[in-house]
């Protein structure tokens, strides 16, 4: 078979980015997702179902401190290849979150092959927007607003801490002081040329205008850059290629590989008061 993306055949590059494969079952964490989540908005504060935009699925939870009149604010978006799960099972982390006073969102976009990746990229940009307009009425500082995600997430948060899209959603270009993303997504031409396209029908210009390698910033927040050890080649150069390219830039990211964790497991170190992602990310939030 022939090479279609650097040393890569077709099925080669389609087990790089099949991440389902490389864990026995996958539905074991997803239900991990489901339950923590649950604890969050039955334990928690929480506002469910805001609508930040027009679209049926542009909605958002948010986890508040209690008490605090301006709290930074975690925003989450979750992954699923921008065609599953939602904000519902994407609340994992408020608990352990706000107990550090920081207050957490997690974010609903229309999935593919509904929304192609220009509207997928649209919709969070608008709950941006919302959250920074909207803070001051539920507690939150929107000077402090931190993005982070999974995966698809993880292209999310590189596309919101991208150049030349704040001006015209009216908010500041530094609006996100900075980004966790887990796993990302920071080039797009893989995942086009793979099976992950057969839903997503993503151009090569839709795939370099949505690559965040494309798209860096002239001021860009600092990053932790984090990856499952357990994961595939690709994915861990996806992830280790951004911090260079976010460093050599003269911005500041941190690359953080997980021990012992993989594609799905790594985003539930969140959960852990004491995990090196957790006080990475606090370190970022507290100055």
């Amino acid at each position: 078979m022939s090479k279609i993306y650097r040393n890569f055949n077709q099925e080669e590059l389609d087990n790089q980015y099949r991440a389902s494969a490389t864990v026995p079952n996958i539905q074991l964490f997803i239900d991990q997702y489901i339950s923590l989540s649950s604890d969050a908005q039955m334990n928690l504060d929480c506002i469910l179902d805001l609508k930040y935009g027009p679209g049926d699925e542009e909605t958002l939870d948010l986890f508040p401190v209690p008490k605090q009149k301006s709290s930074p604010l975690f925003i989450f978006i979750h992954g699923g290849y921008w065609r599953m799960l939602s904000k519902n099972e994407s609340s994992f982390m408020a608990p352990n979150l706000v107990r550090k006073n920081v207050a957490v969102a997690a974010i609903n976009y229309t999935l593919a092959p509904y929304a192609k990746i220009d509207q997928i990229v649209s919709e969070c940009r608008r709950s941006i927007k919302w959250l920074y307009d909207n803070a001051t009425n539920y507690g939150i500082d929107r000077e402090q607003i931190y993005v982070g995600g999974s995966s698809a997430g993880g292209h999310l948060t590189g596309m919101m801490v991208s150049r030349n899209w704040q001006n015209s959603y009216g908010i500041p270009s530094d609006v996100i002081k900075g980004g966790l993303p887990i796993s990302g997504l920071f080039d797009l031409e893989p995942i086009a040329k793979s099976f992950v396209n057969e839903w997503m029908g993503m151009s090569d210009i839709d795939a370099k205008r949505n690559s965040p390698d494309q798209n860096i910033t002239d001021q860009g927040c600092p990053l932790i850059v984090a990856v499952g050890e357990n994961e595939t080649s690709e994915f861990k150069r996806q992830s280790s290629d951004f911090t260079k390219l976010w460093n050599n830039n003269g911005r500041i990211a941190n690359f953080l590989e997980c021990k012992n964790n993989n594609h799905f497991d790594a985003p539930l170190e969140l959960c852990k008061a004491d995990s090196i992602m957790t006080k990475s990310l606090i370190s970022m939030i507290v100055k």
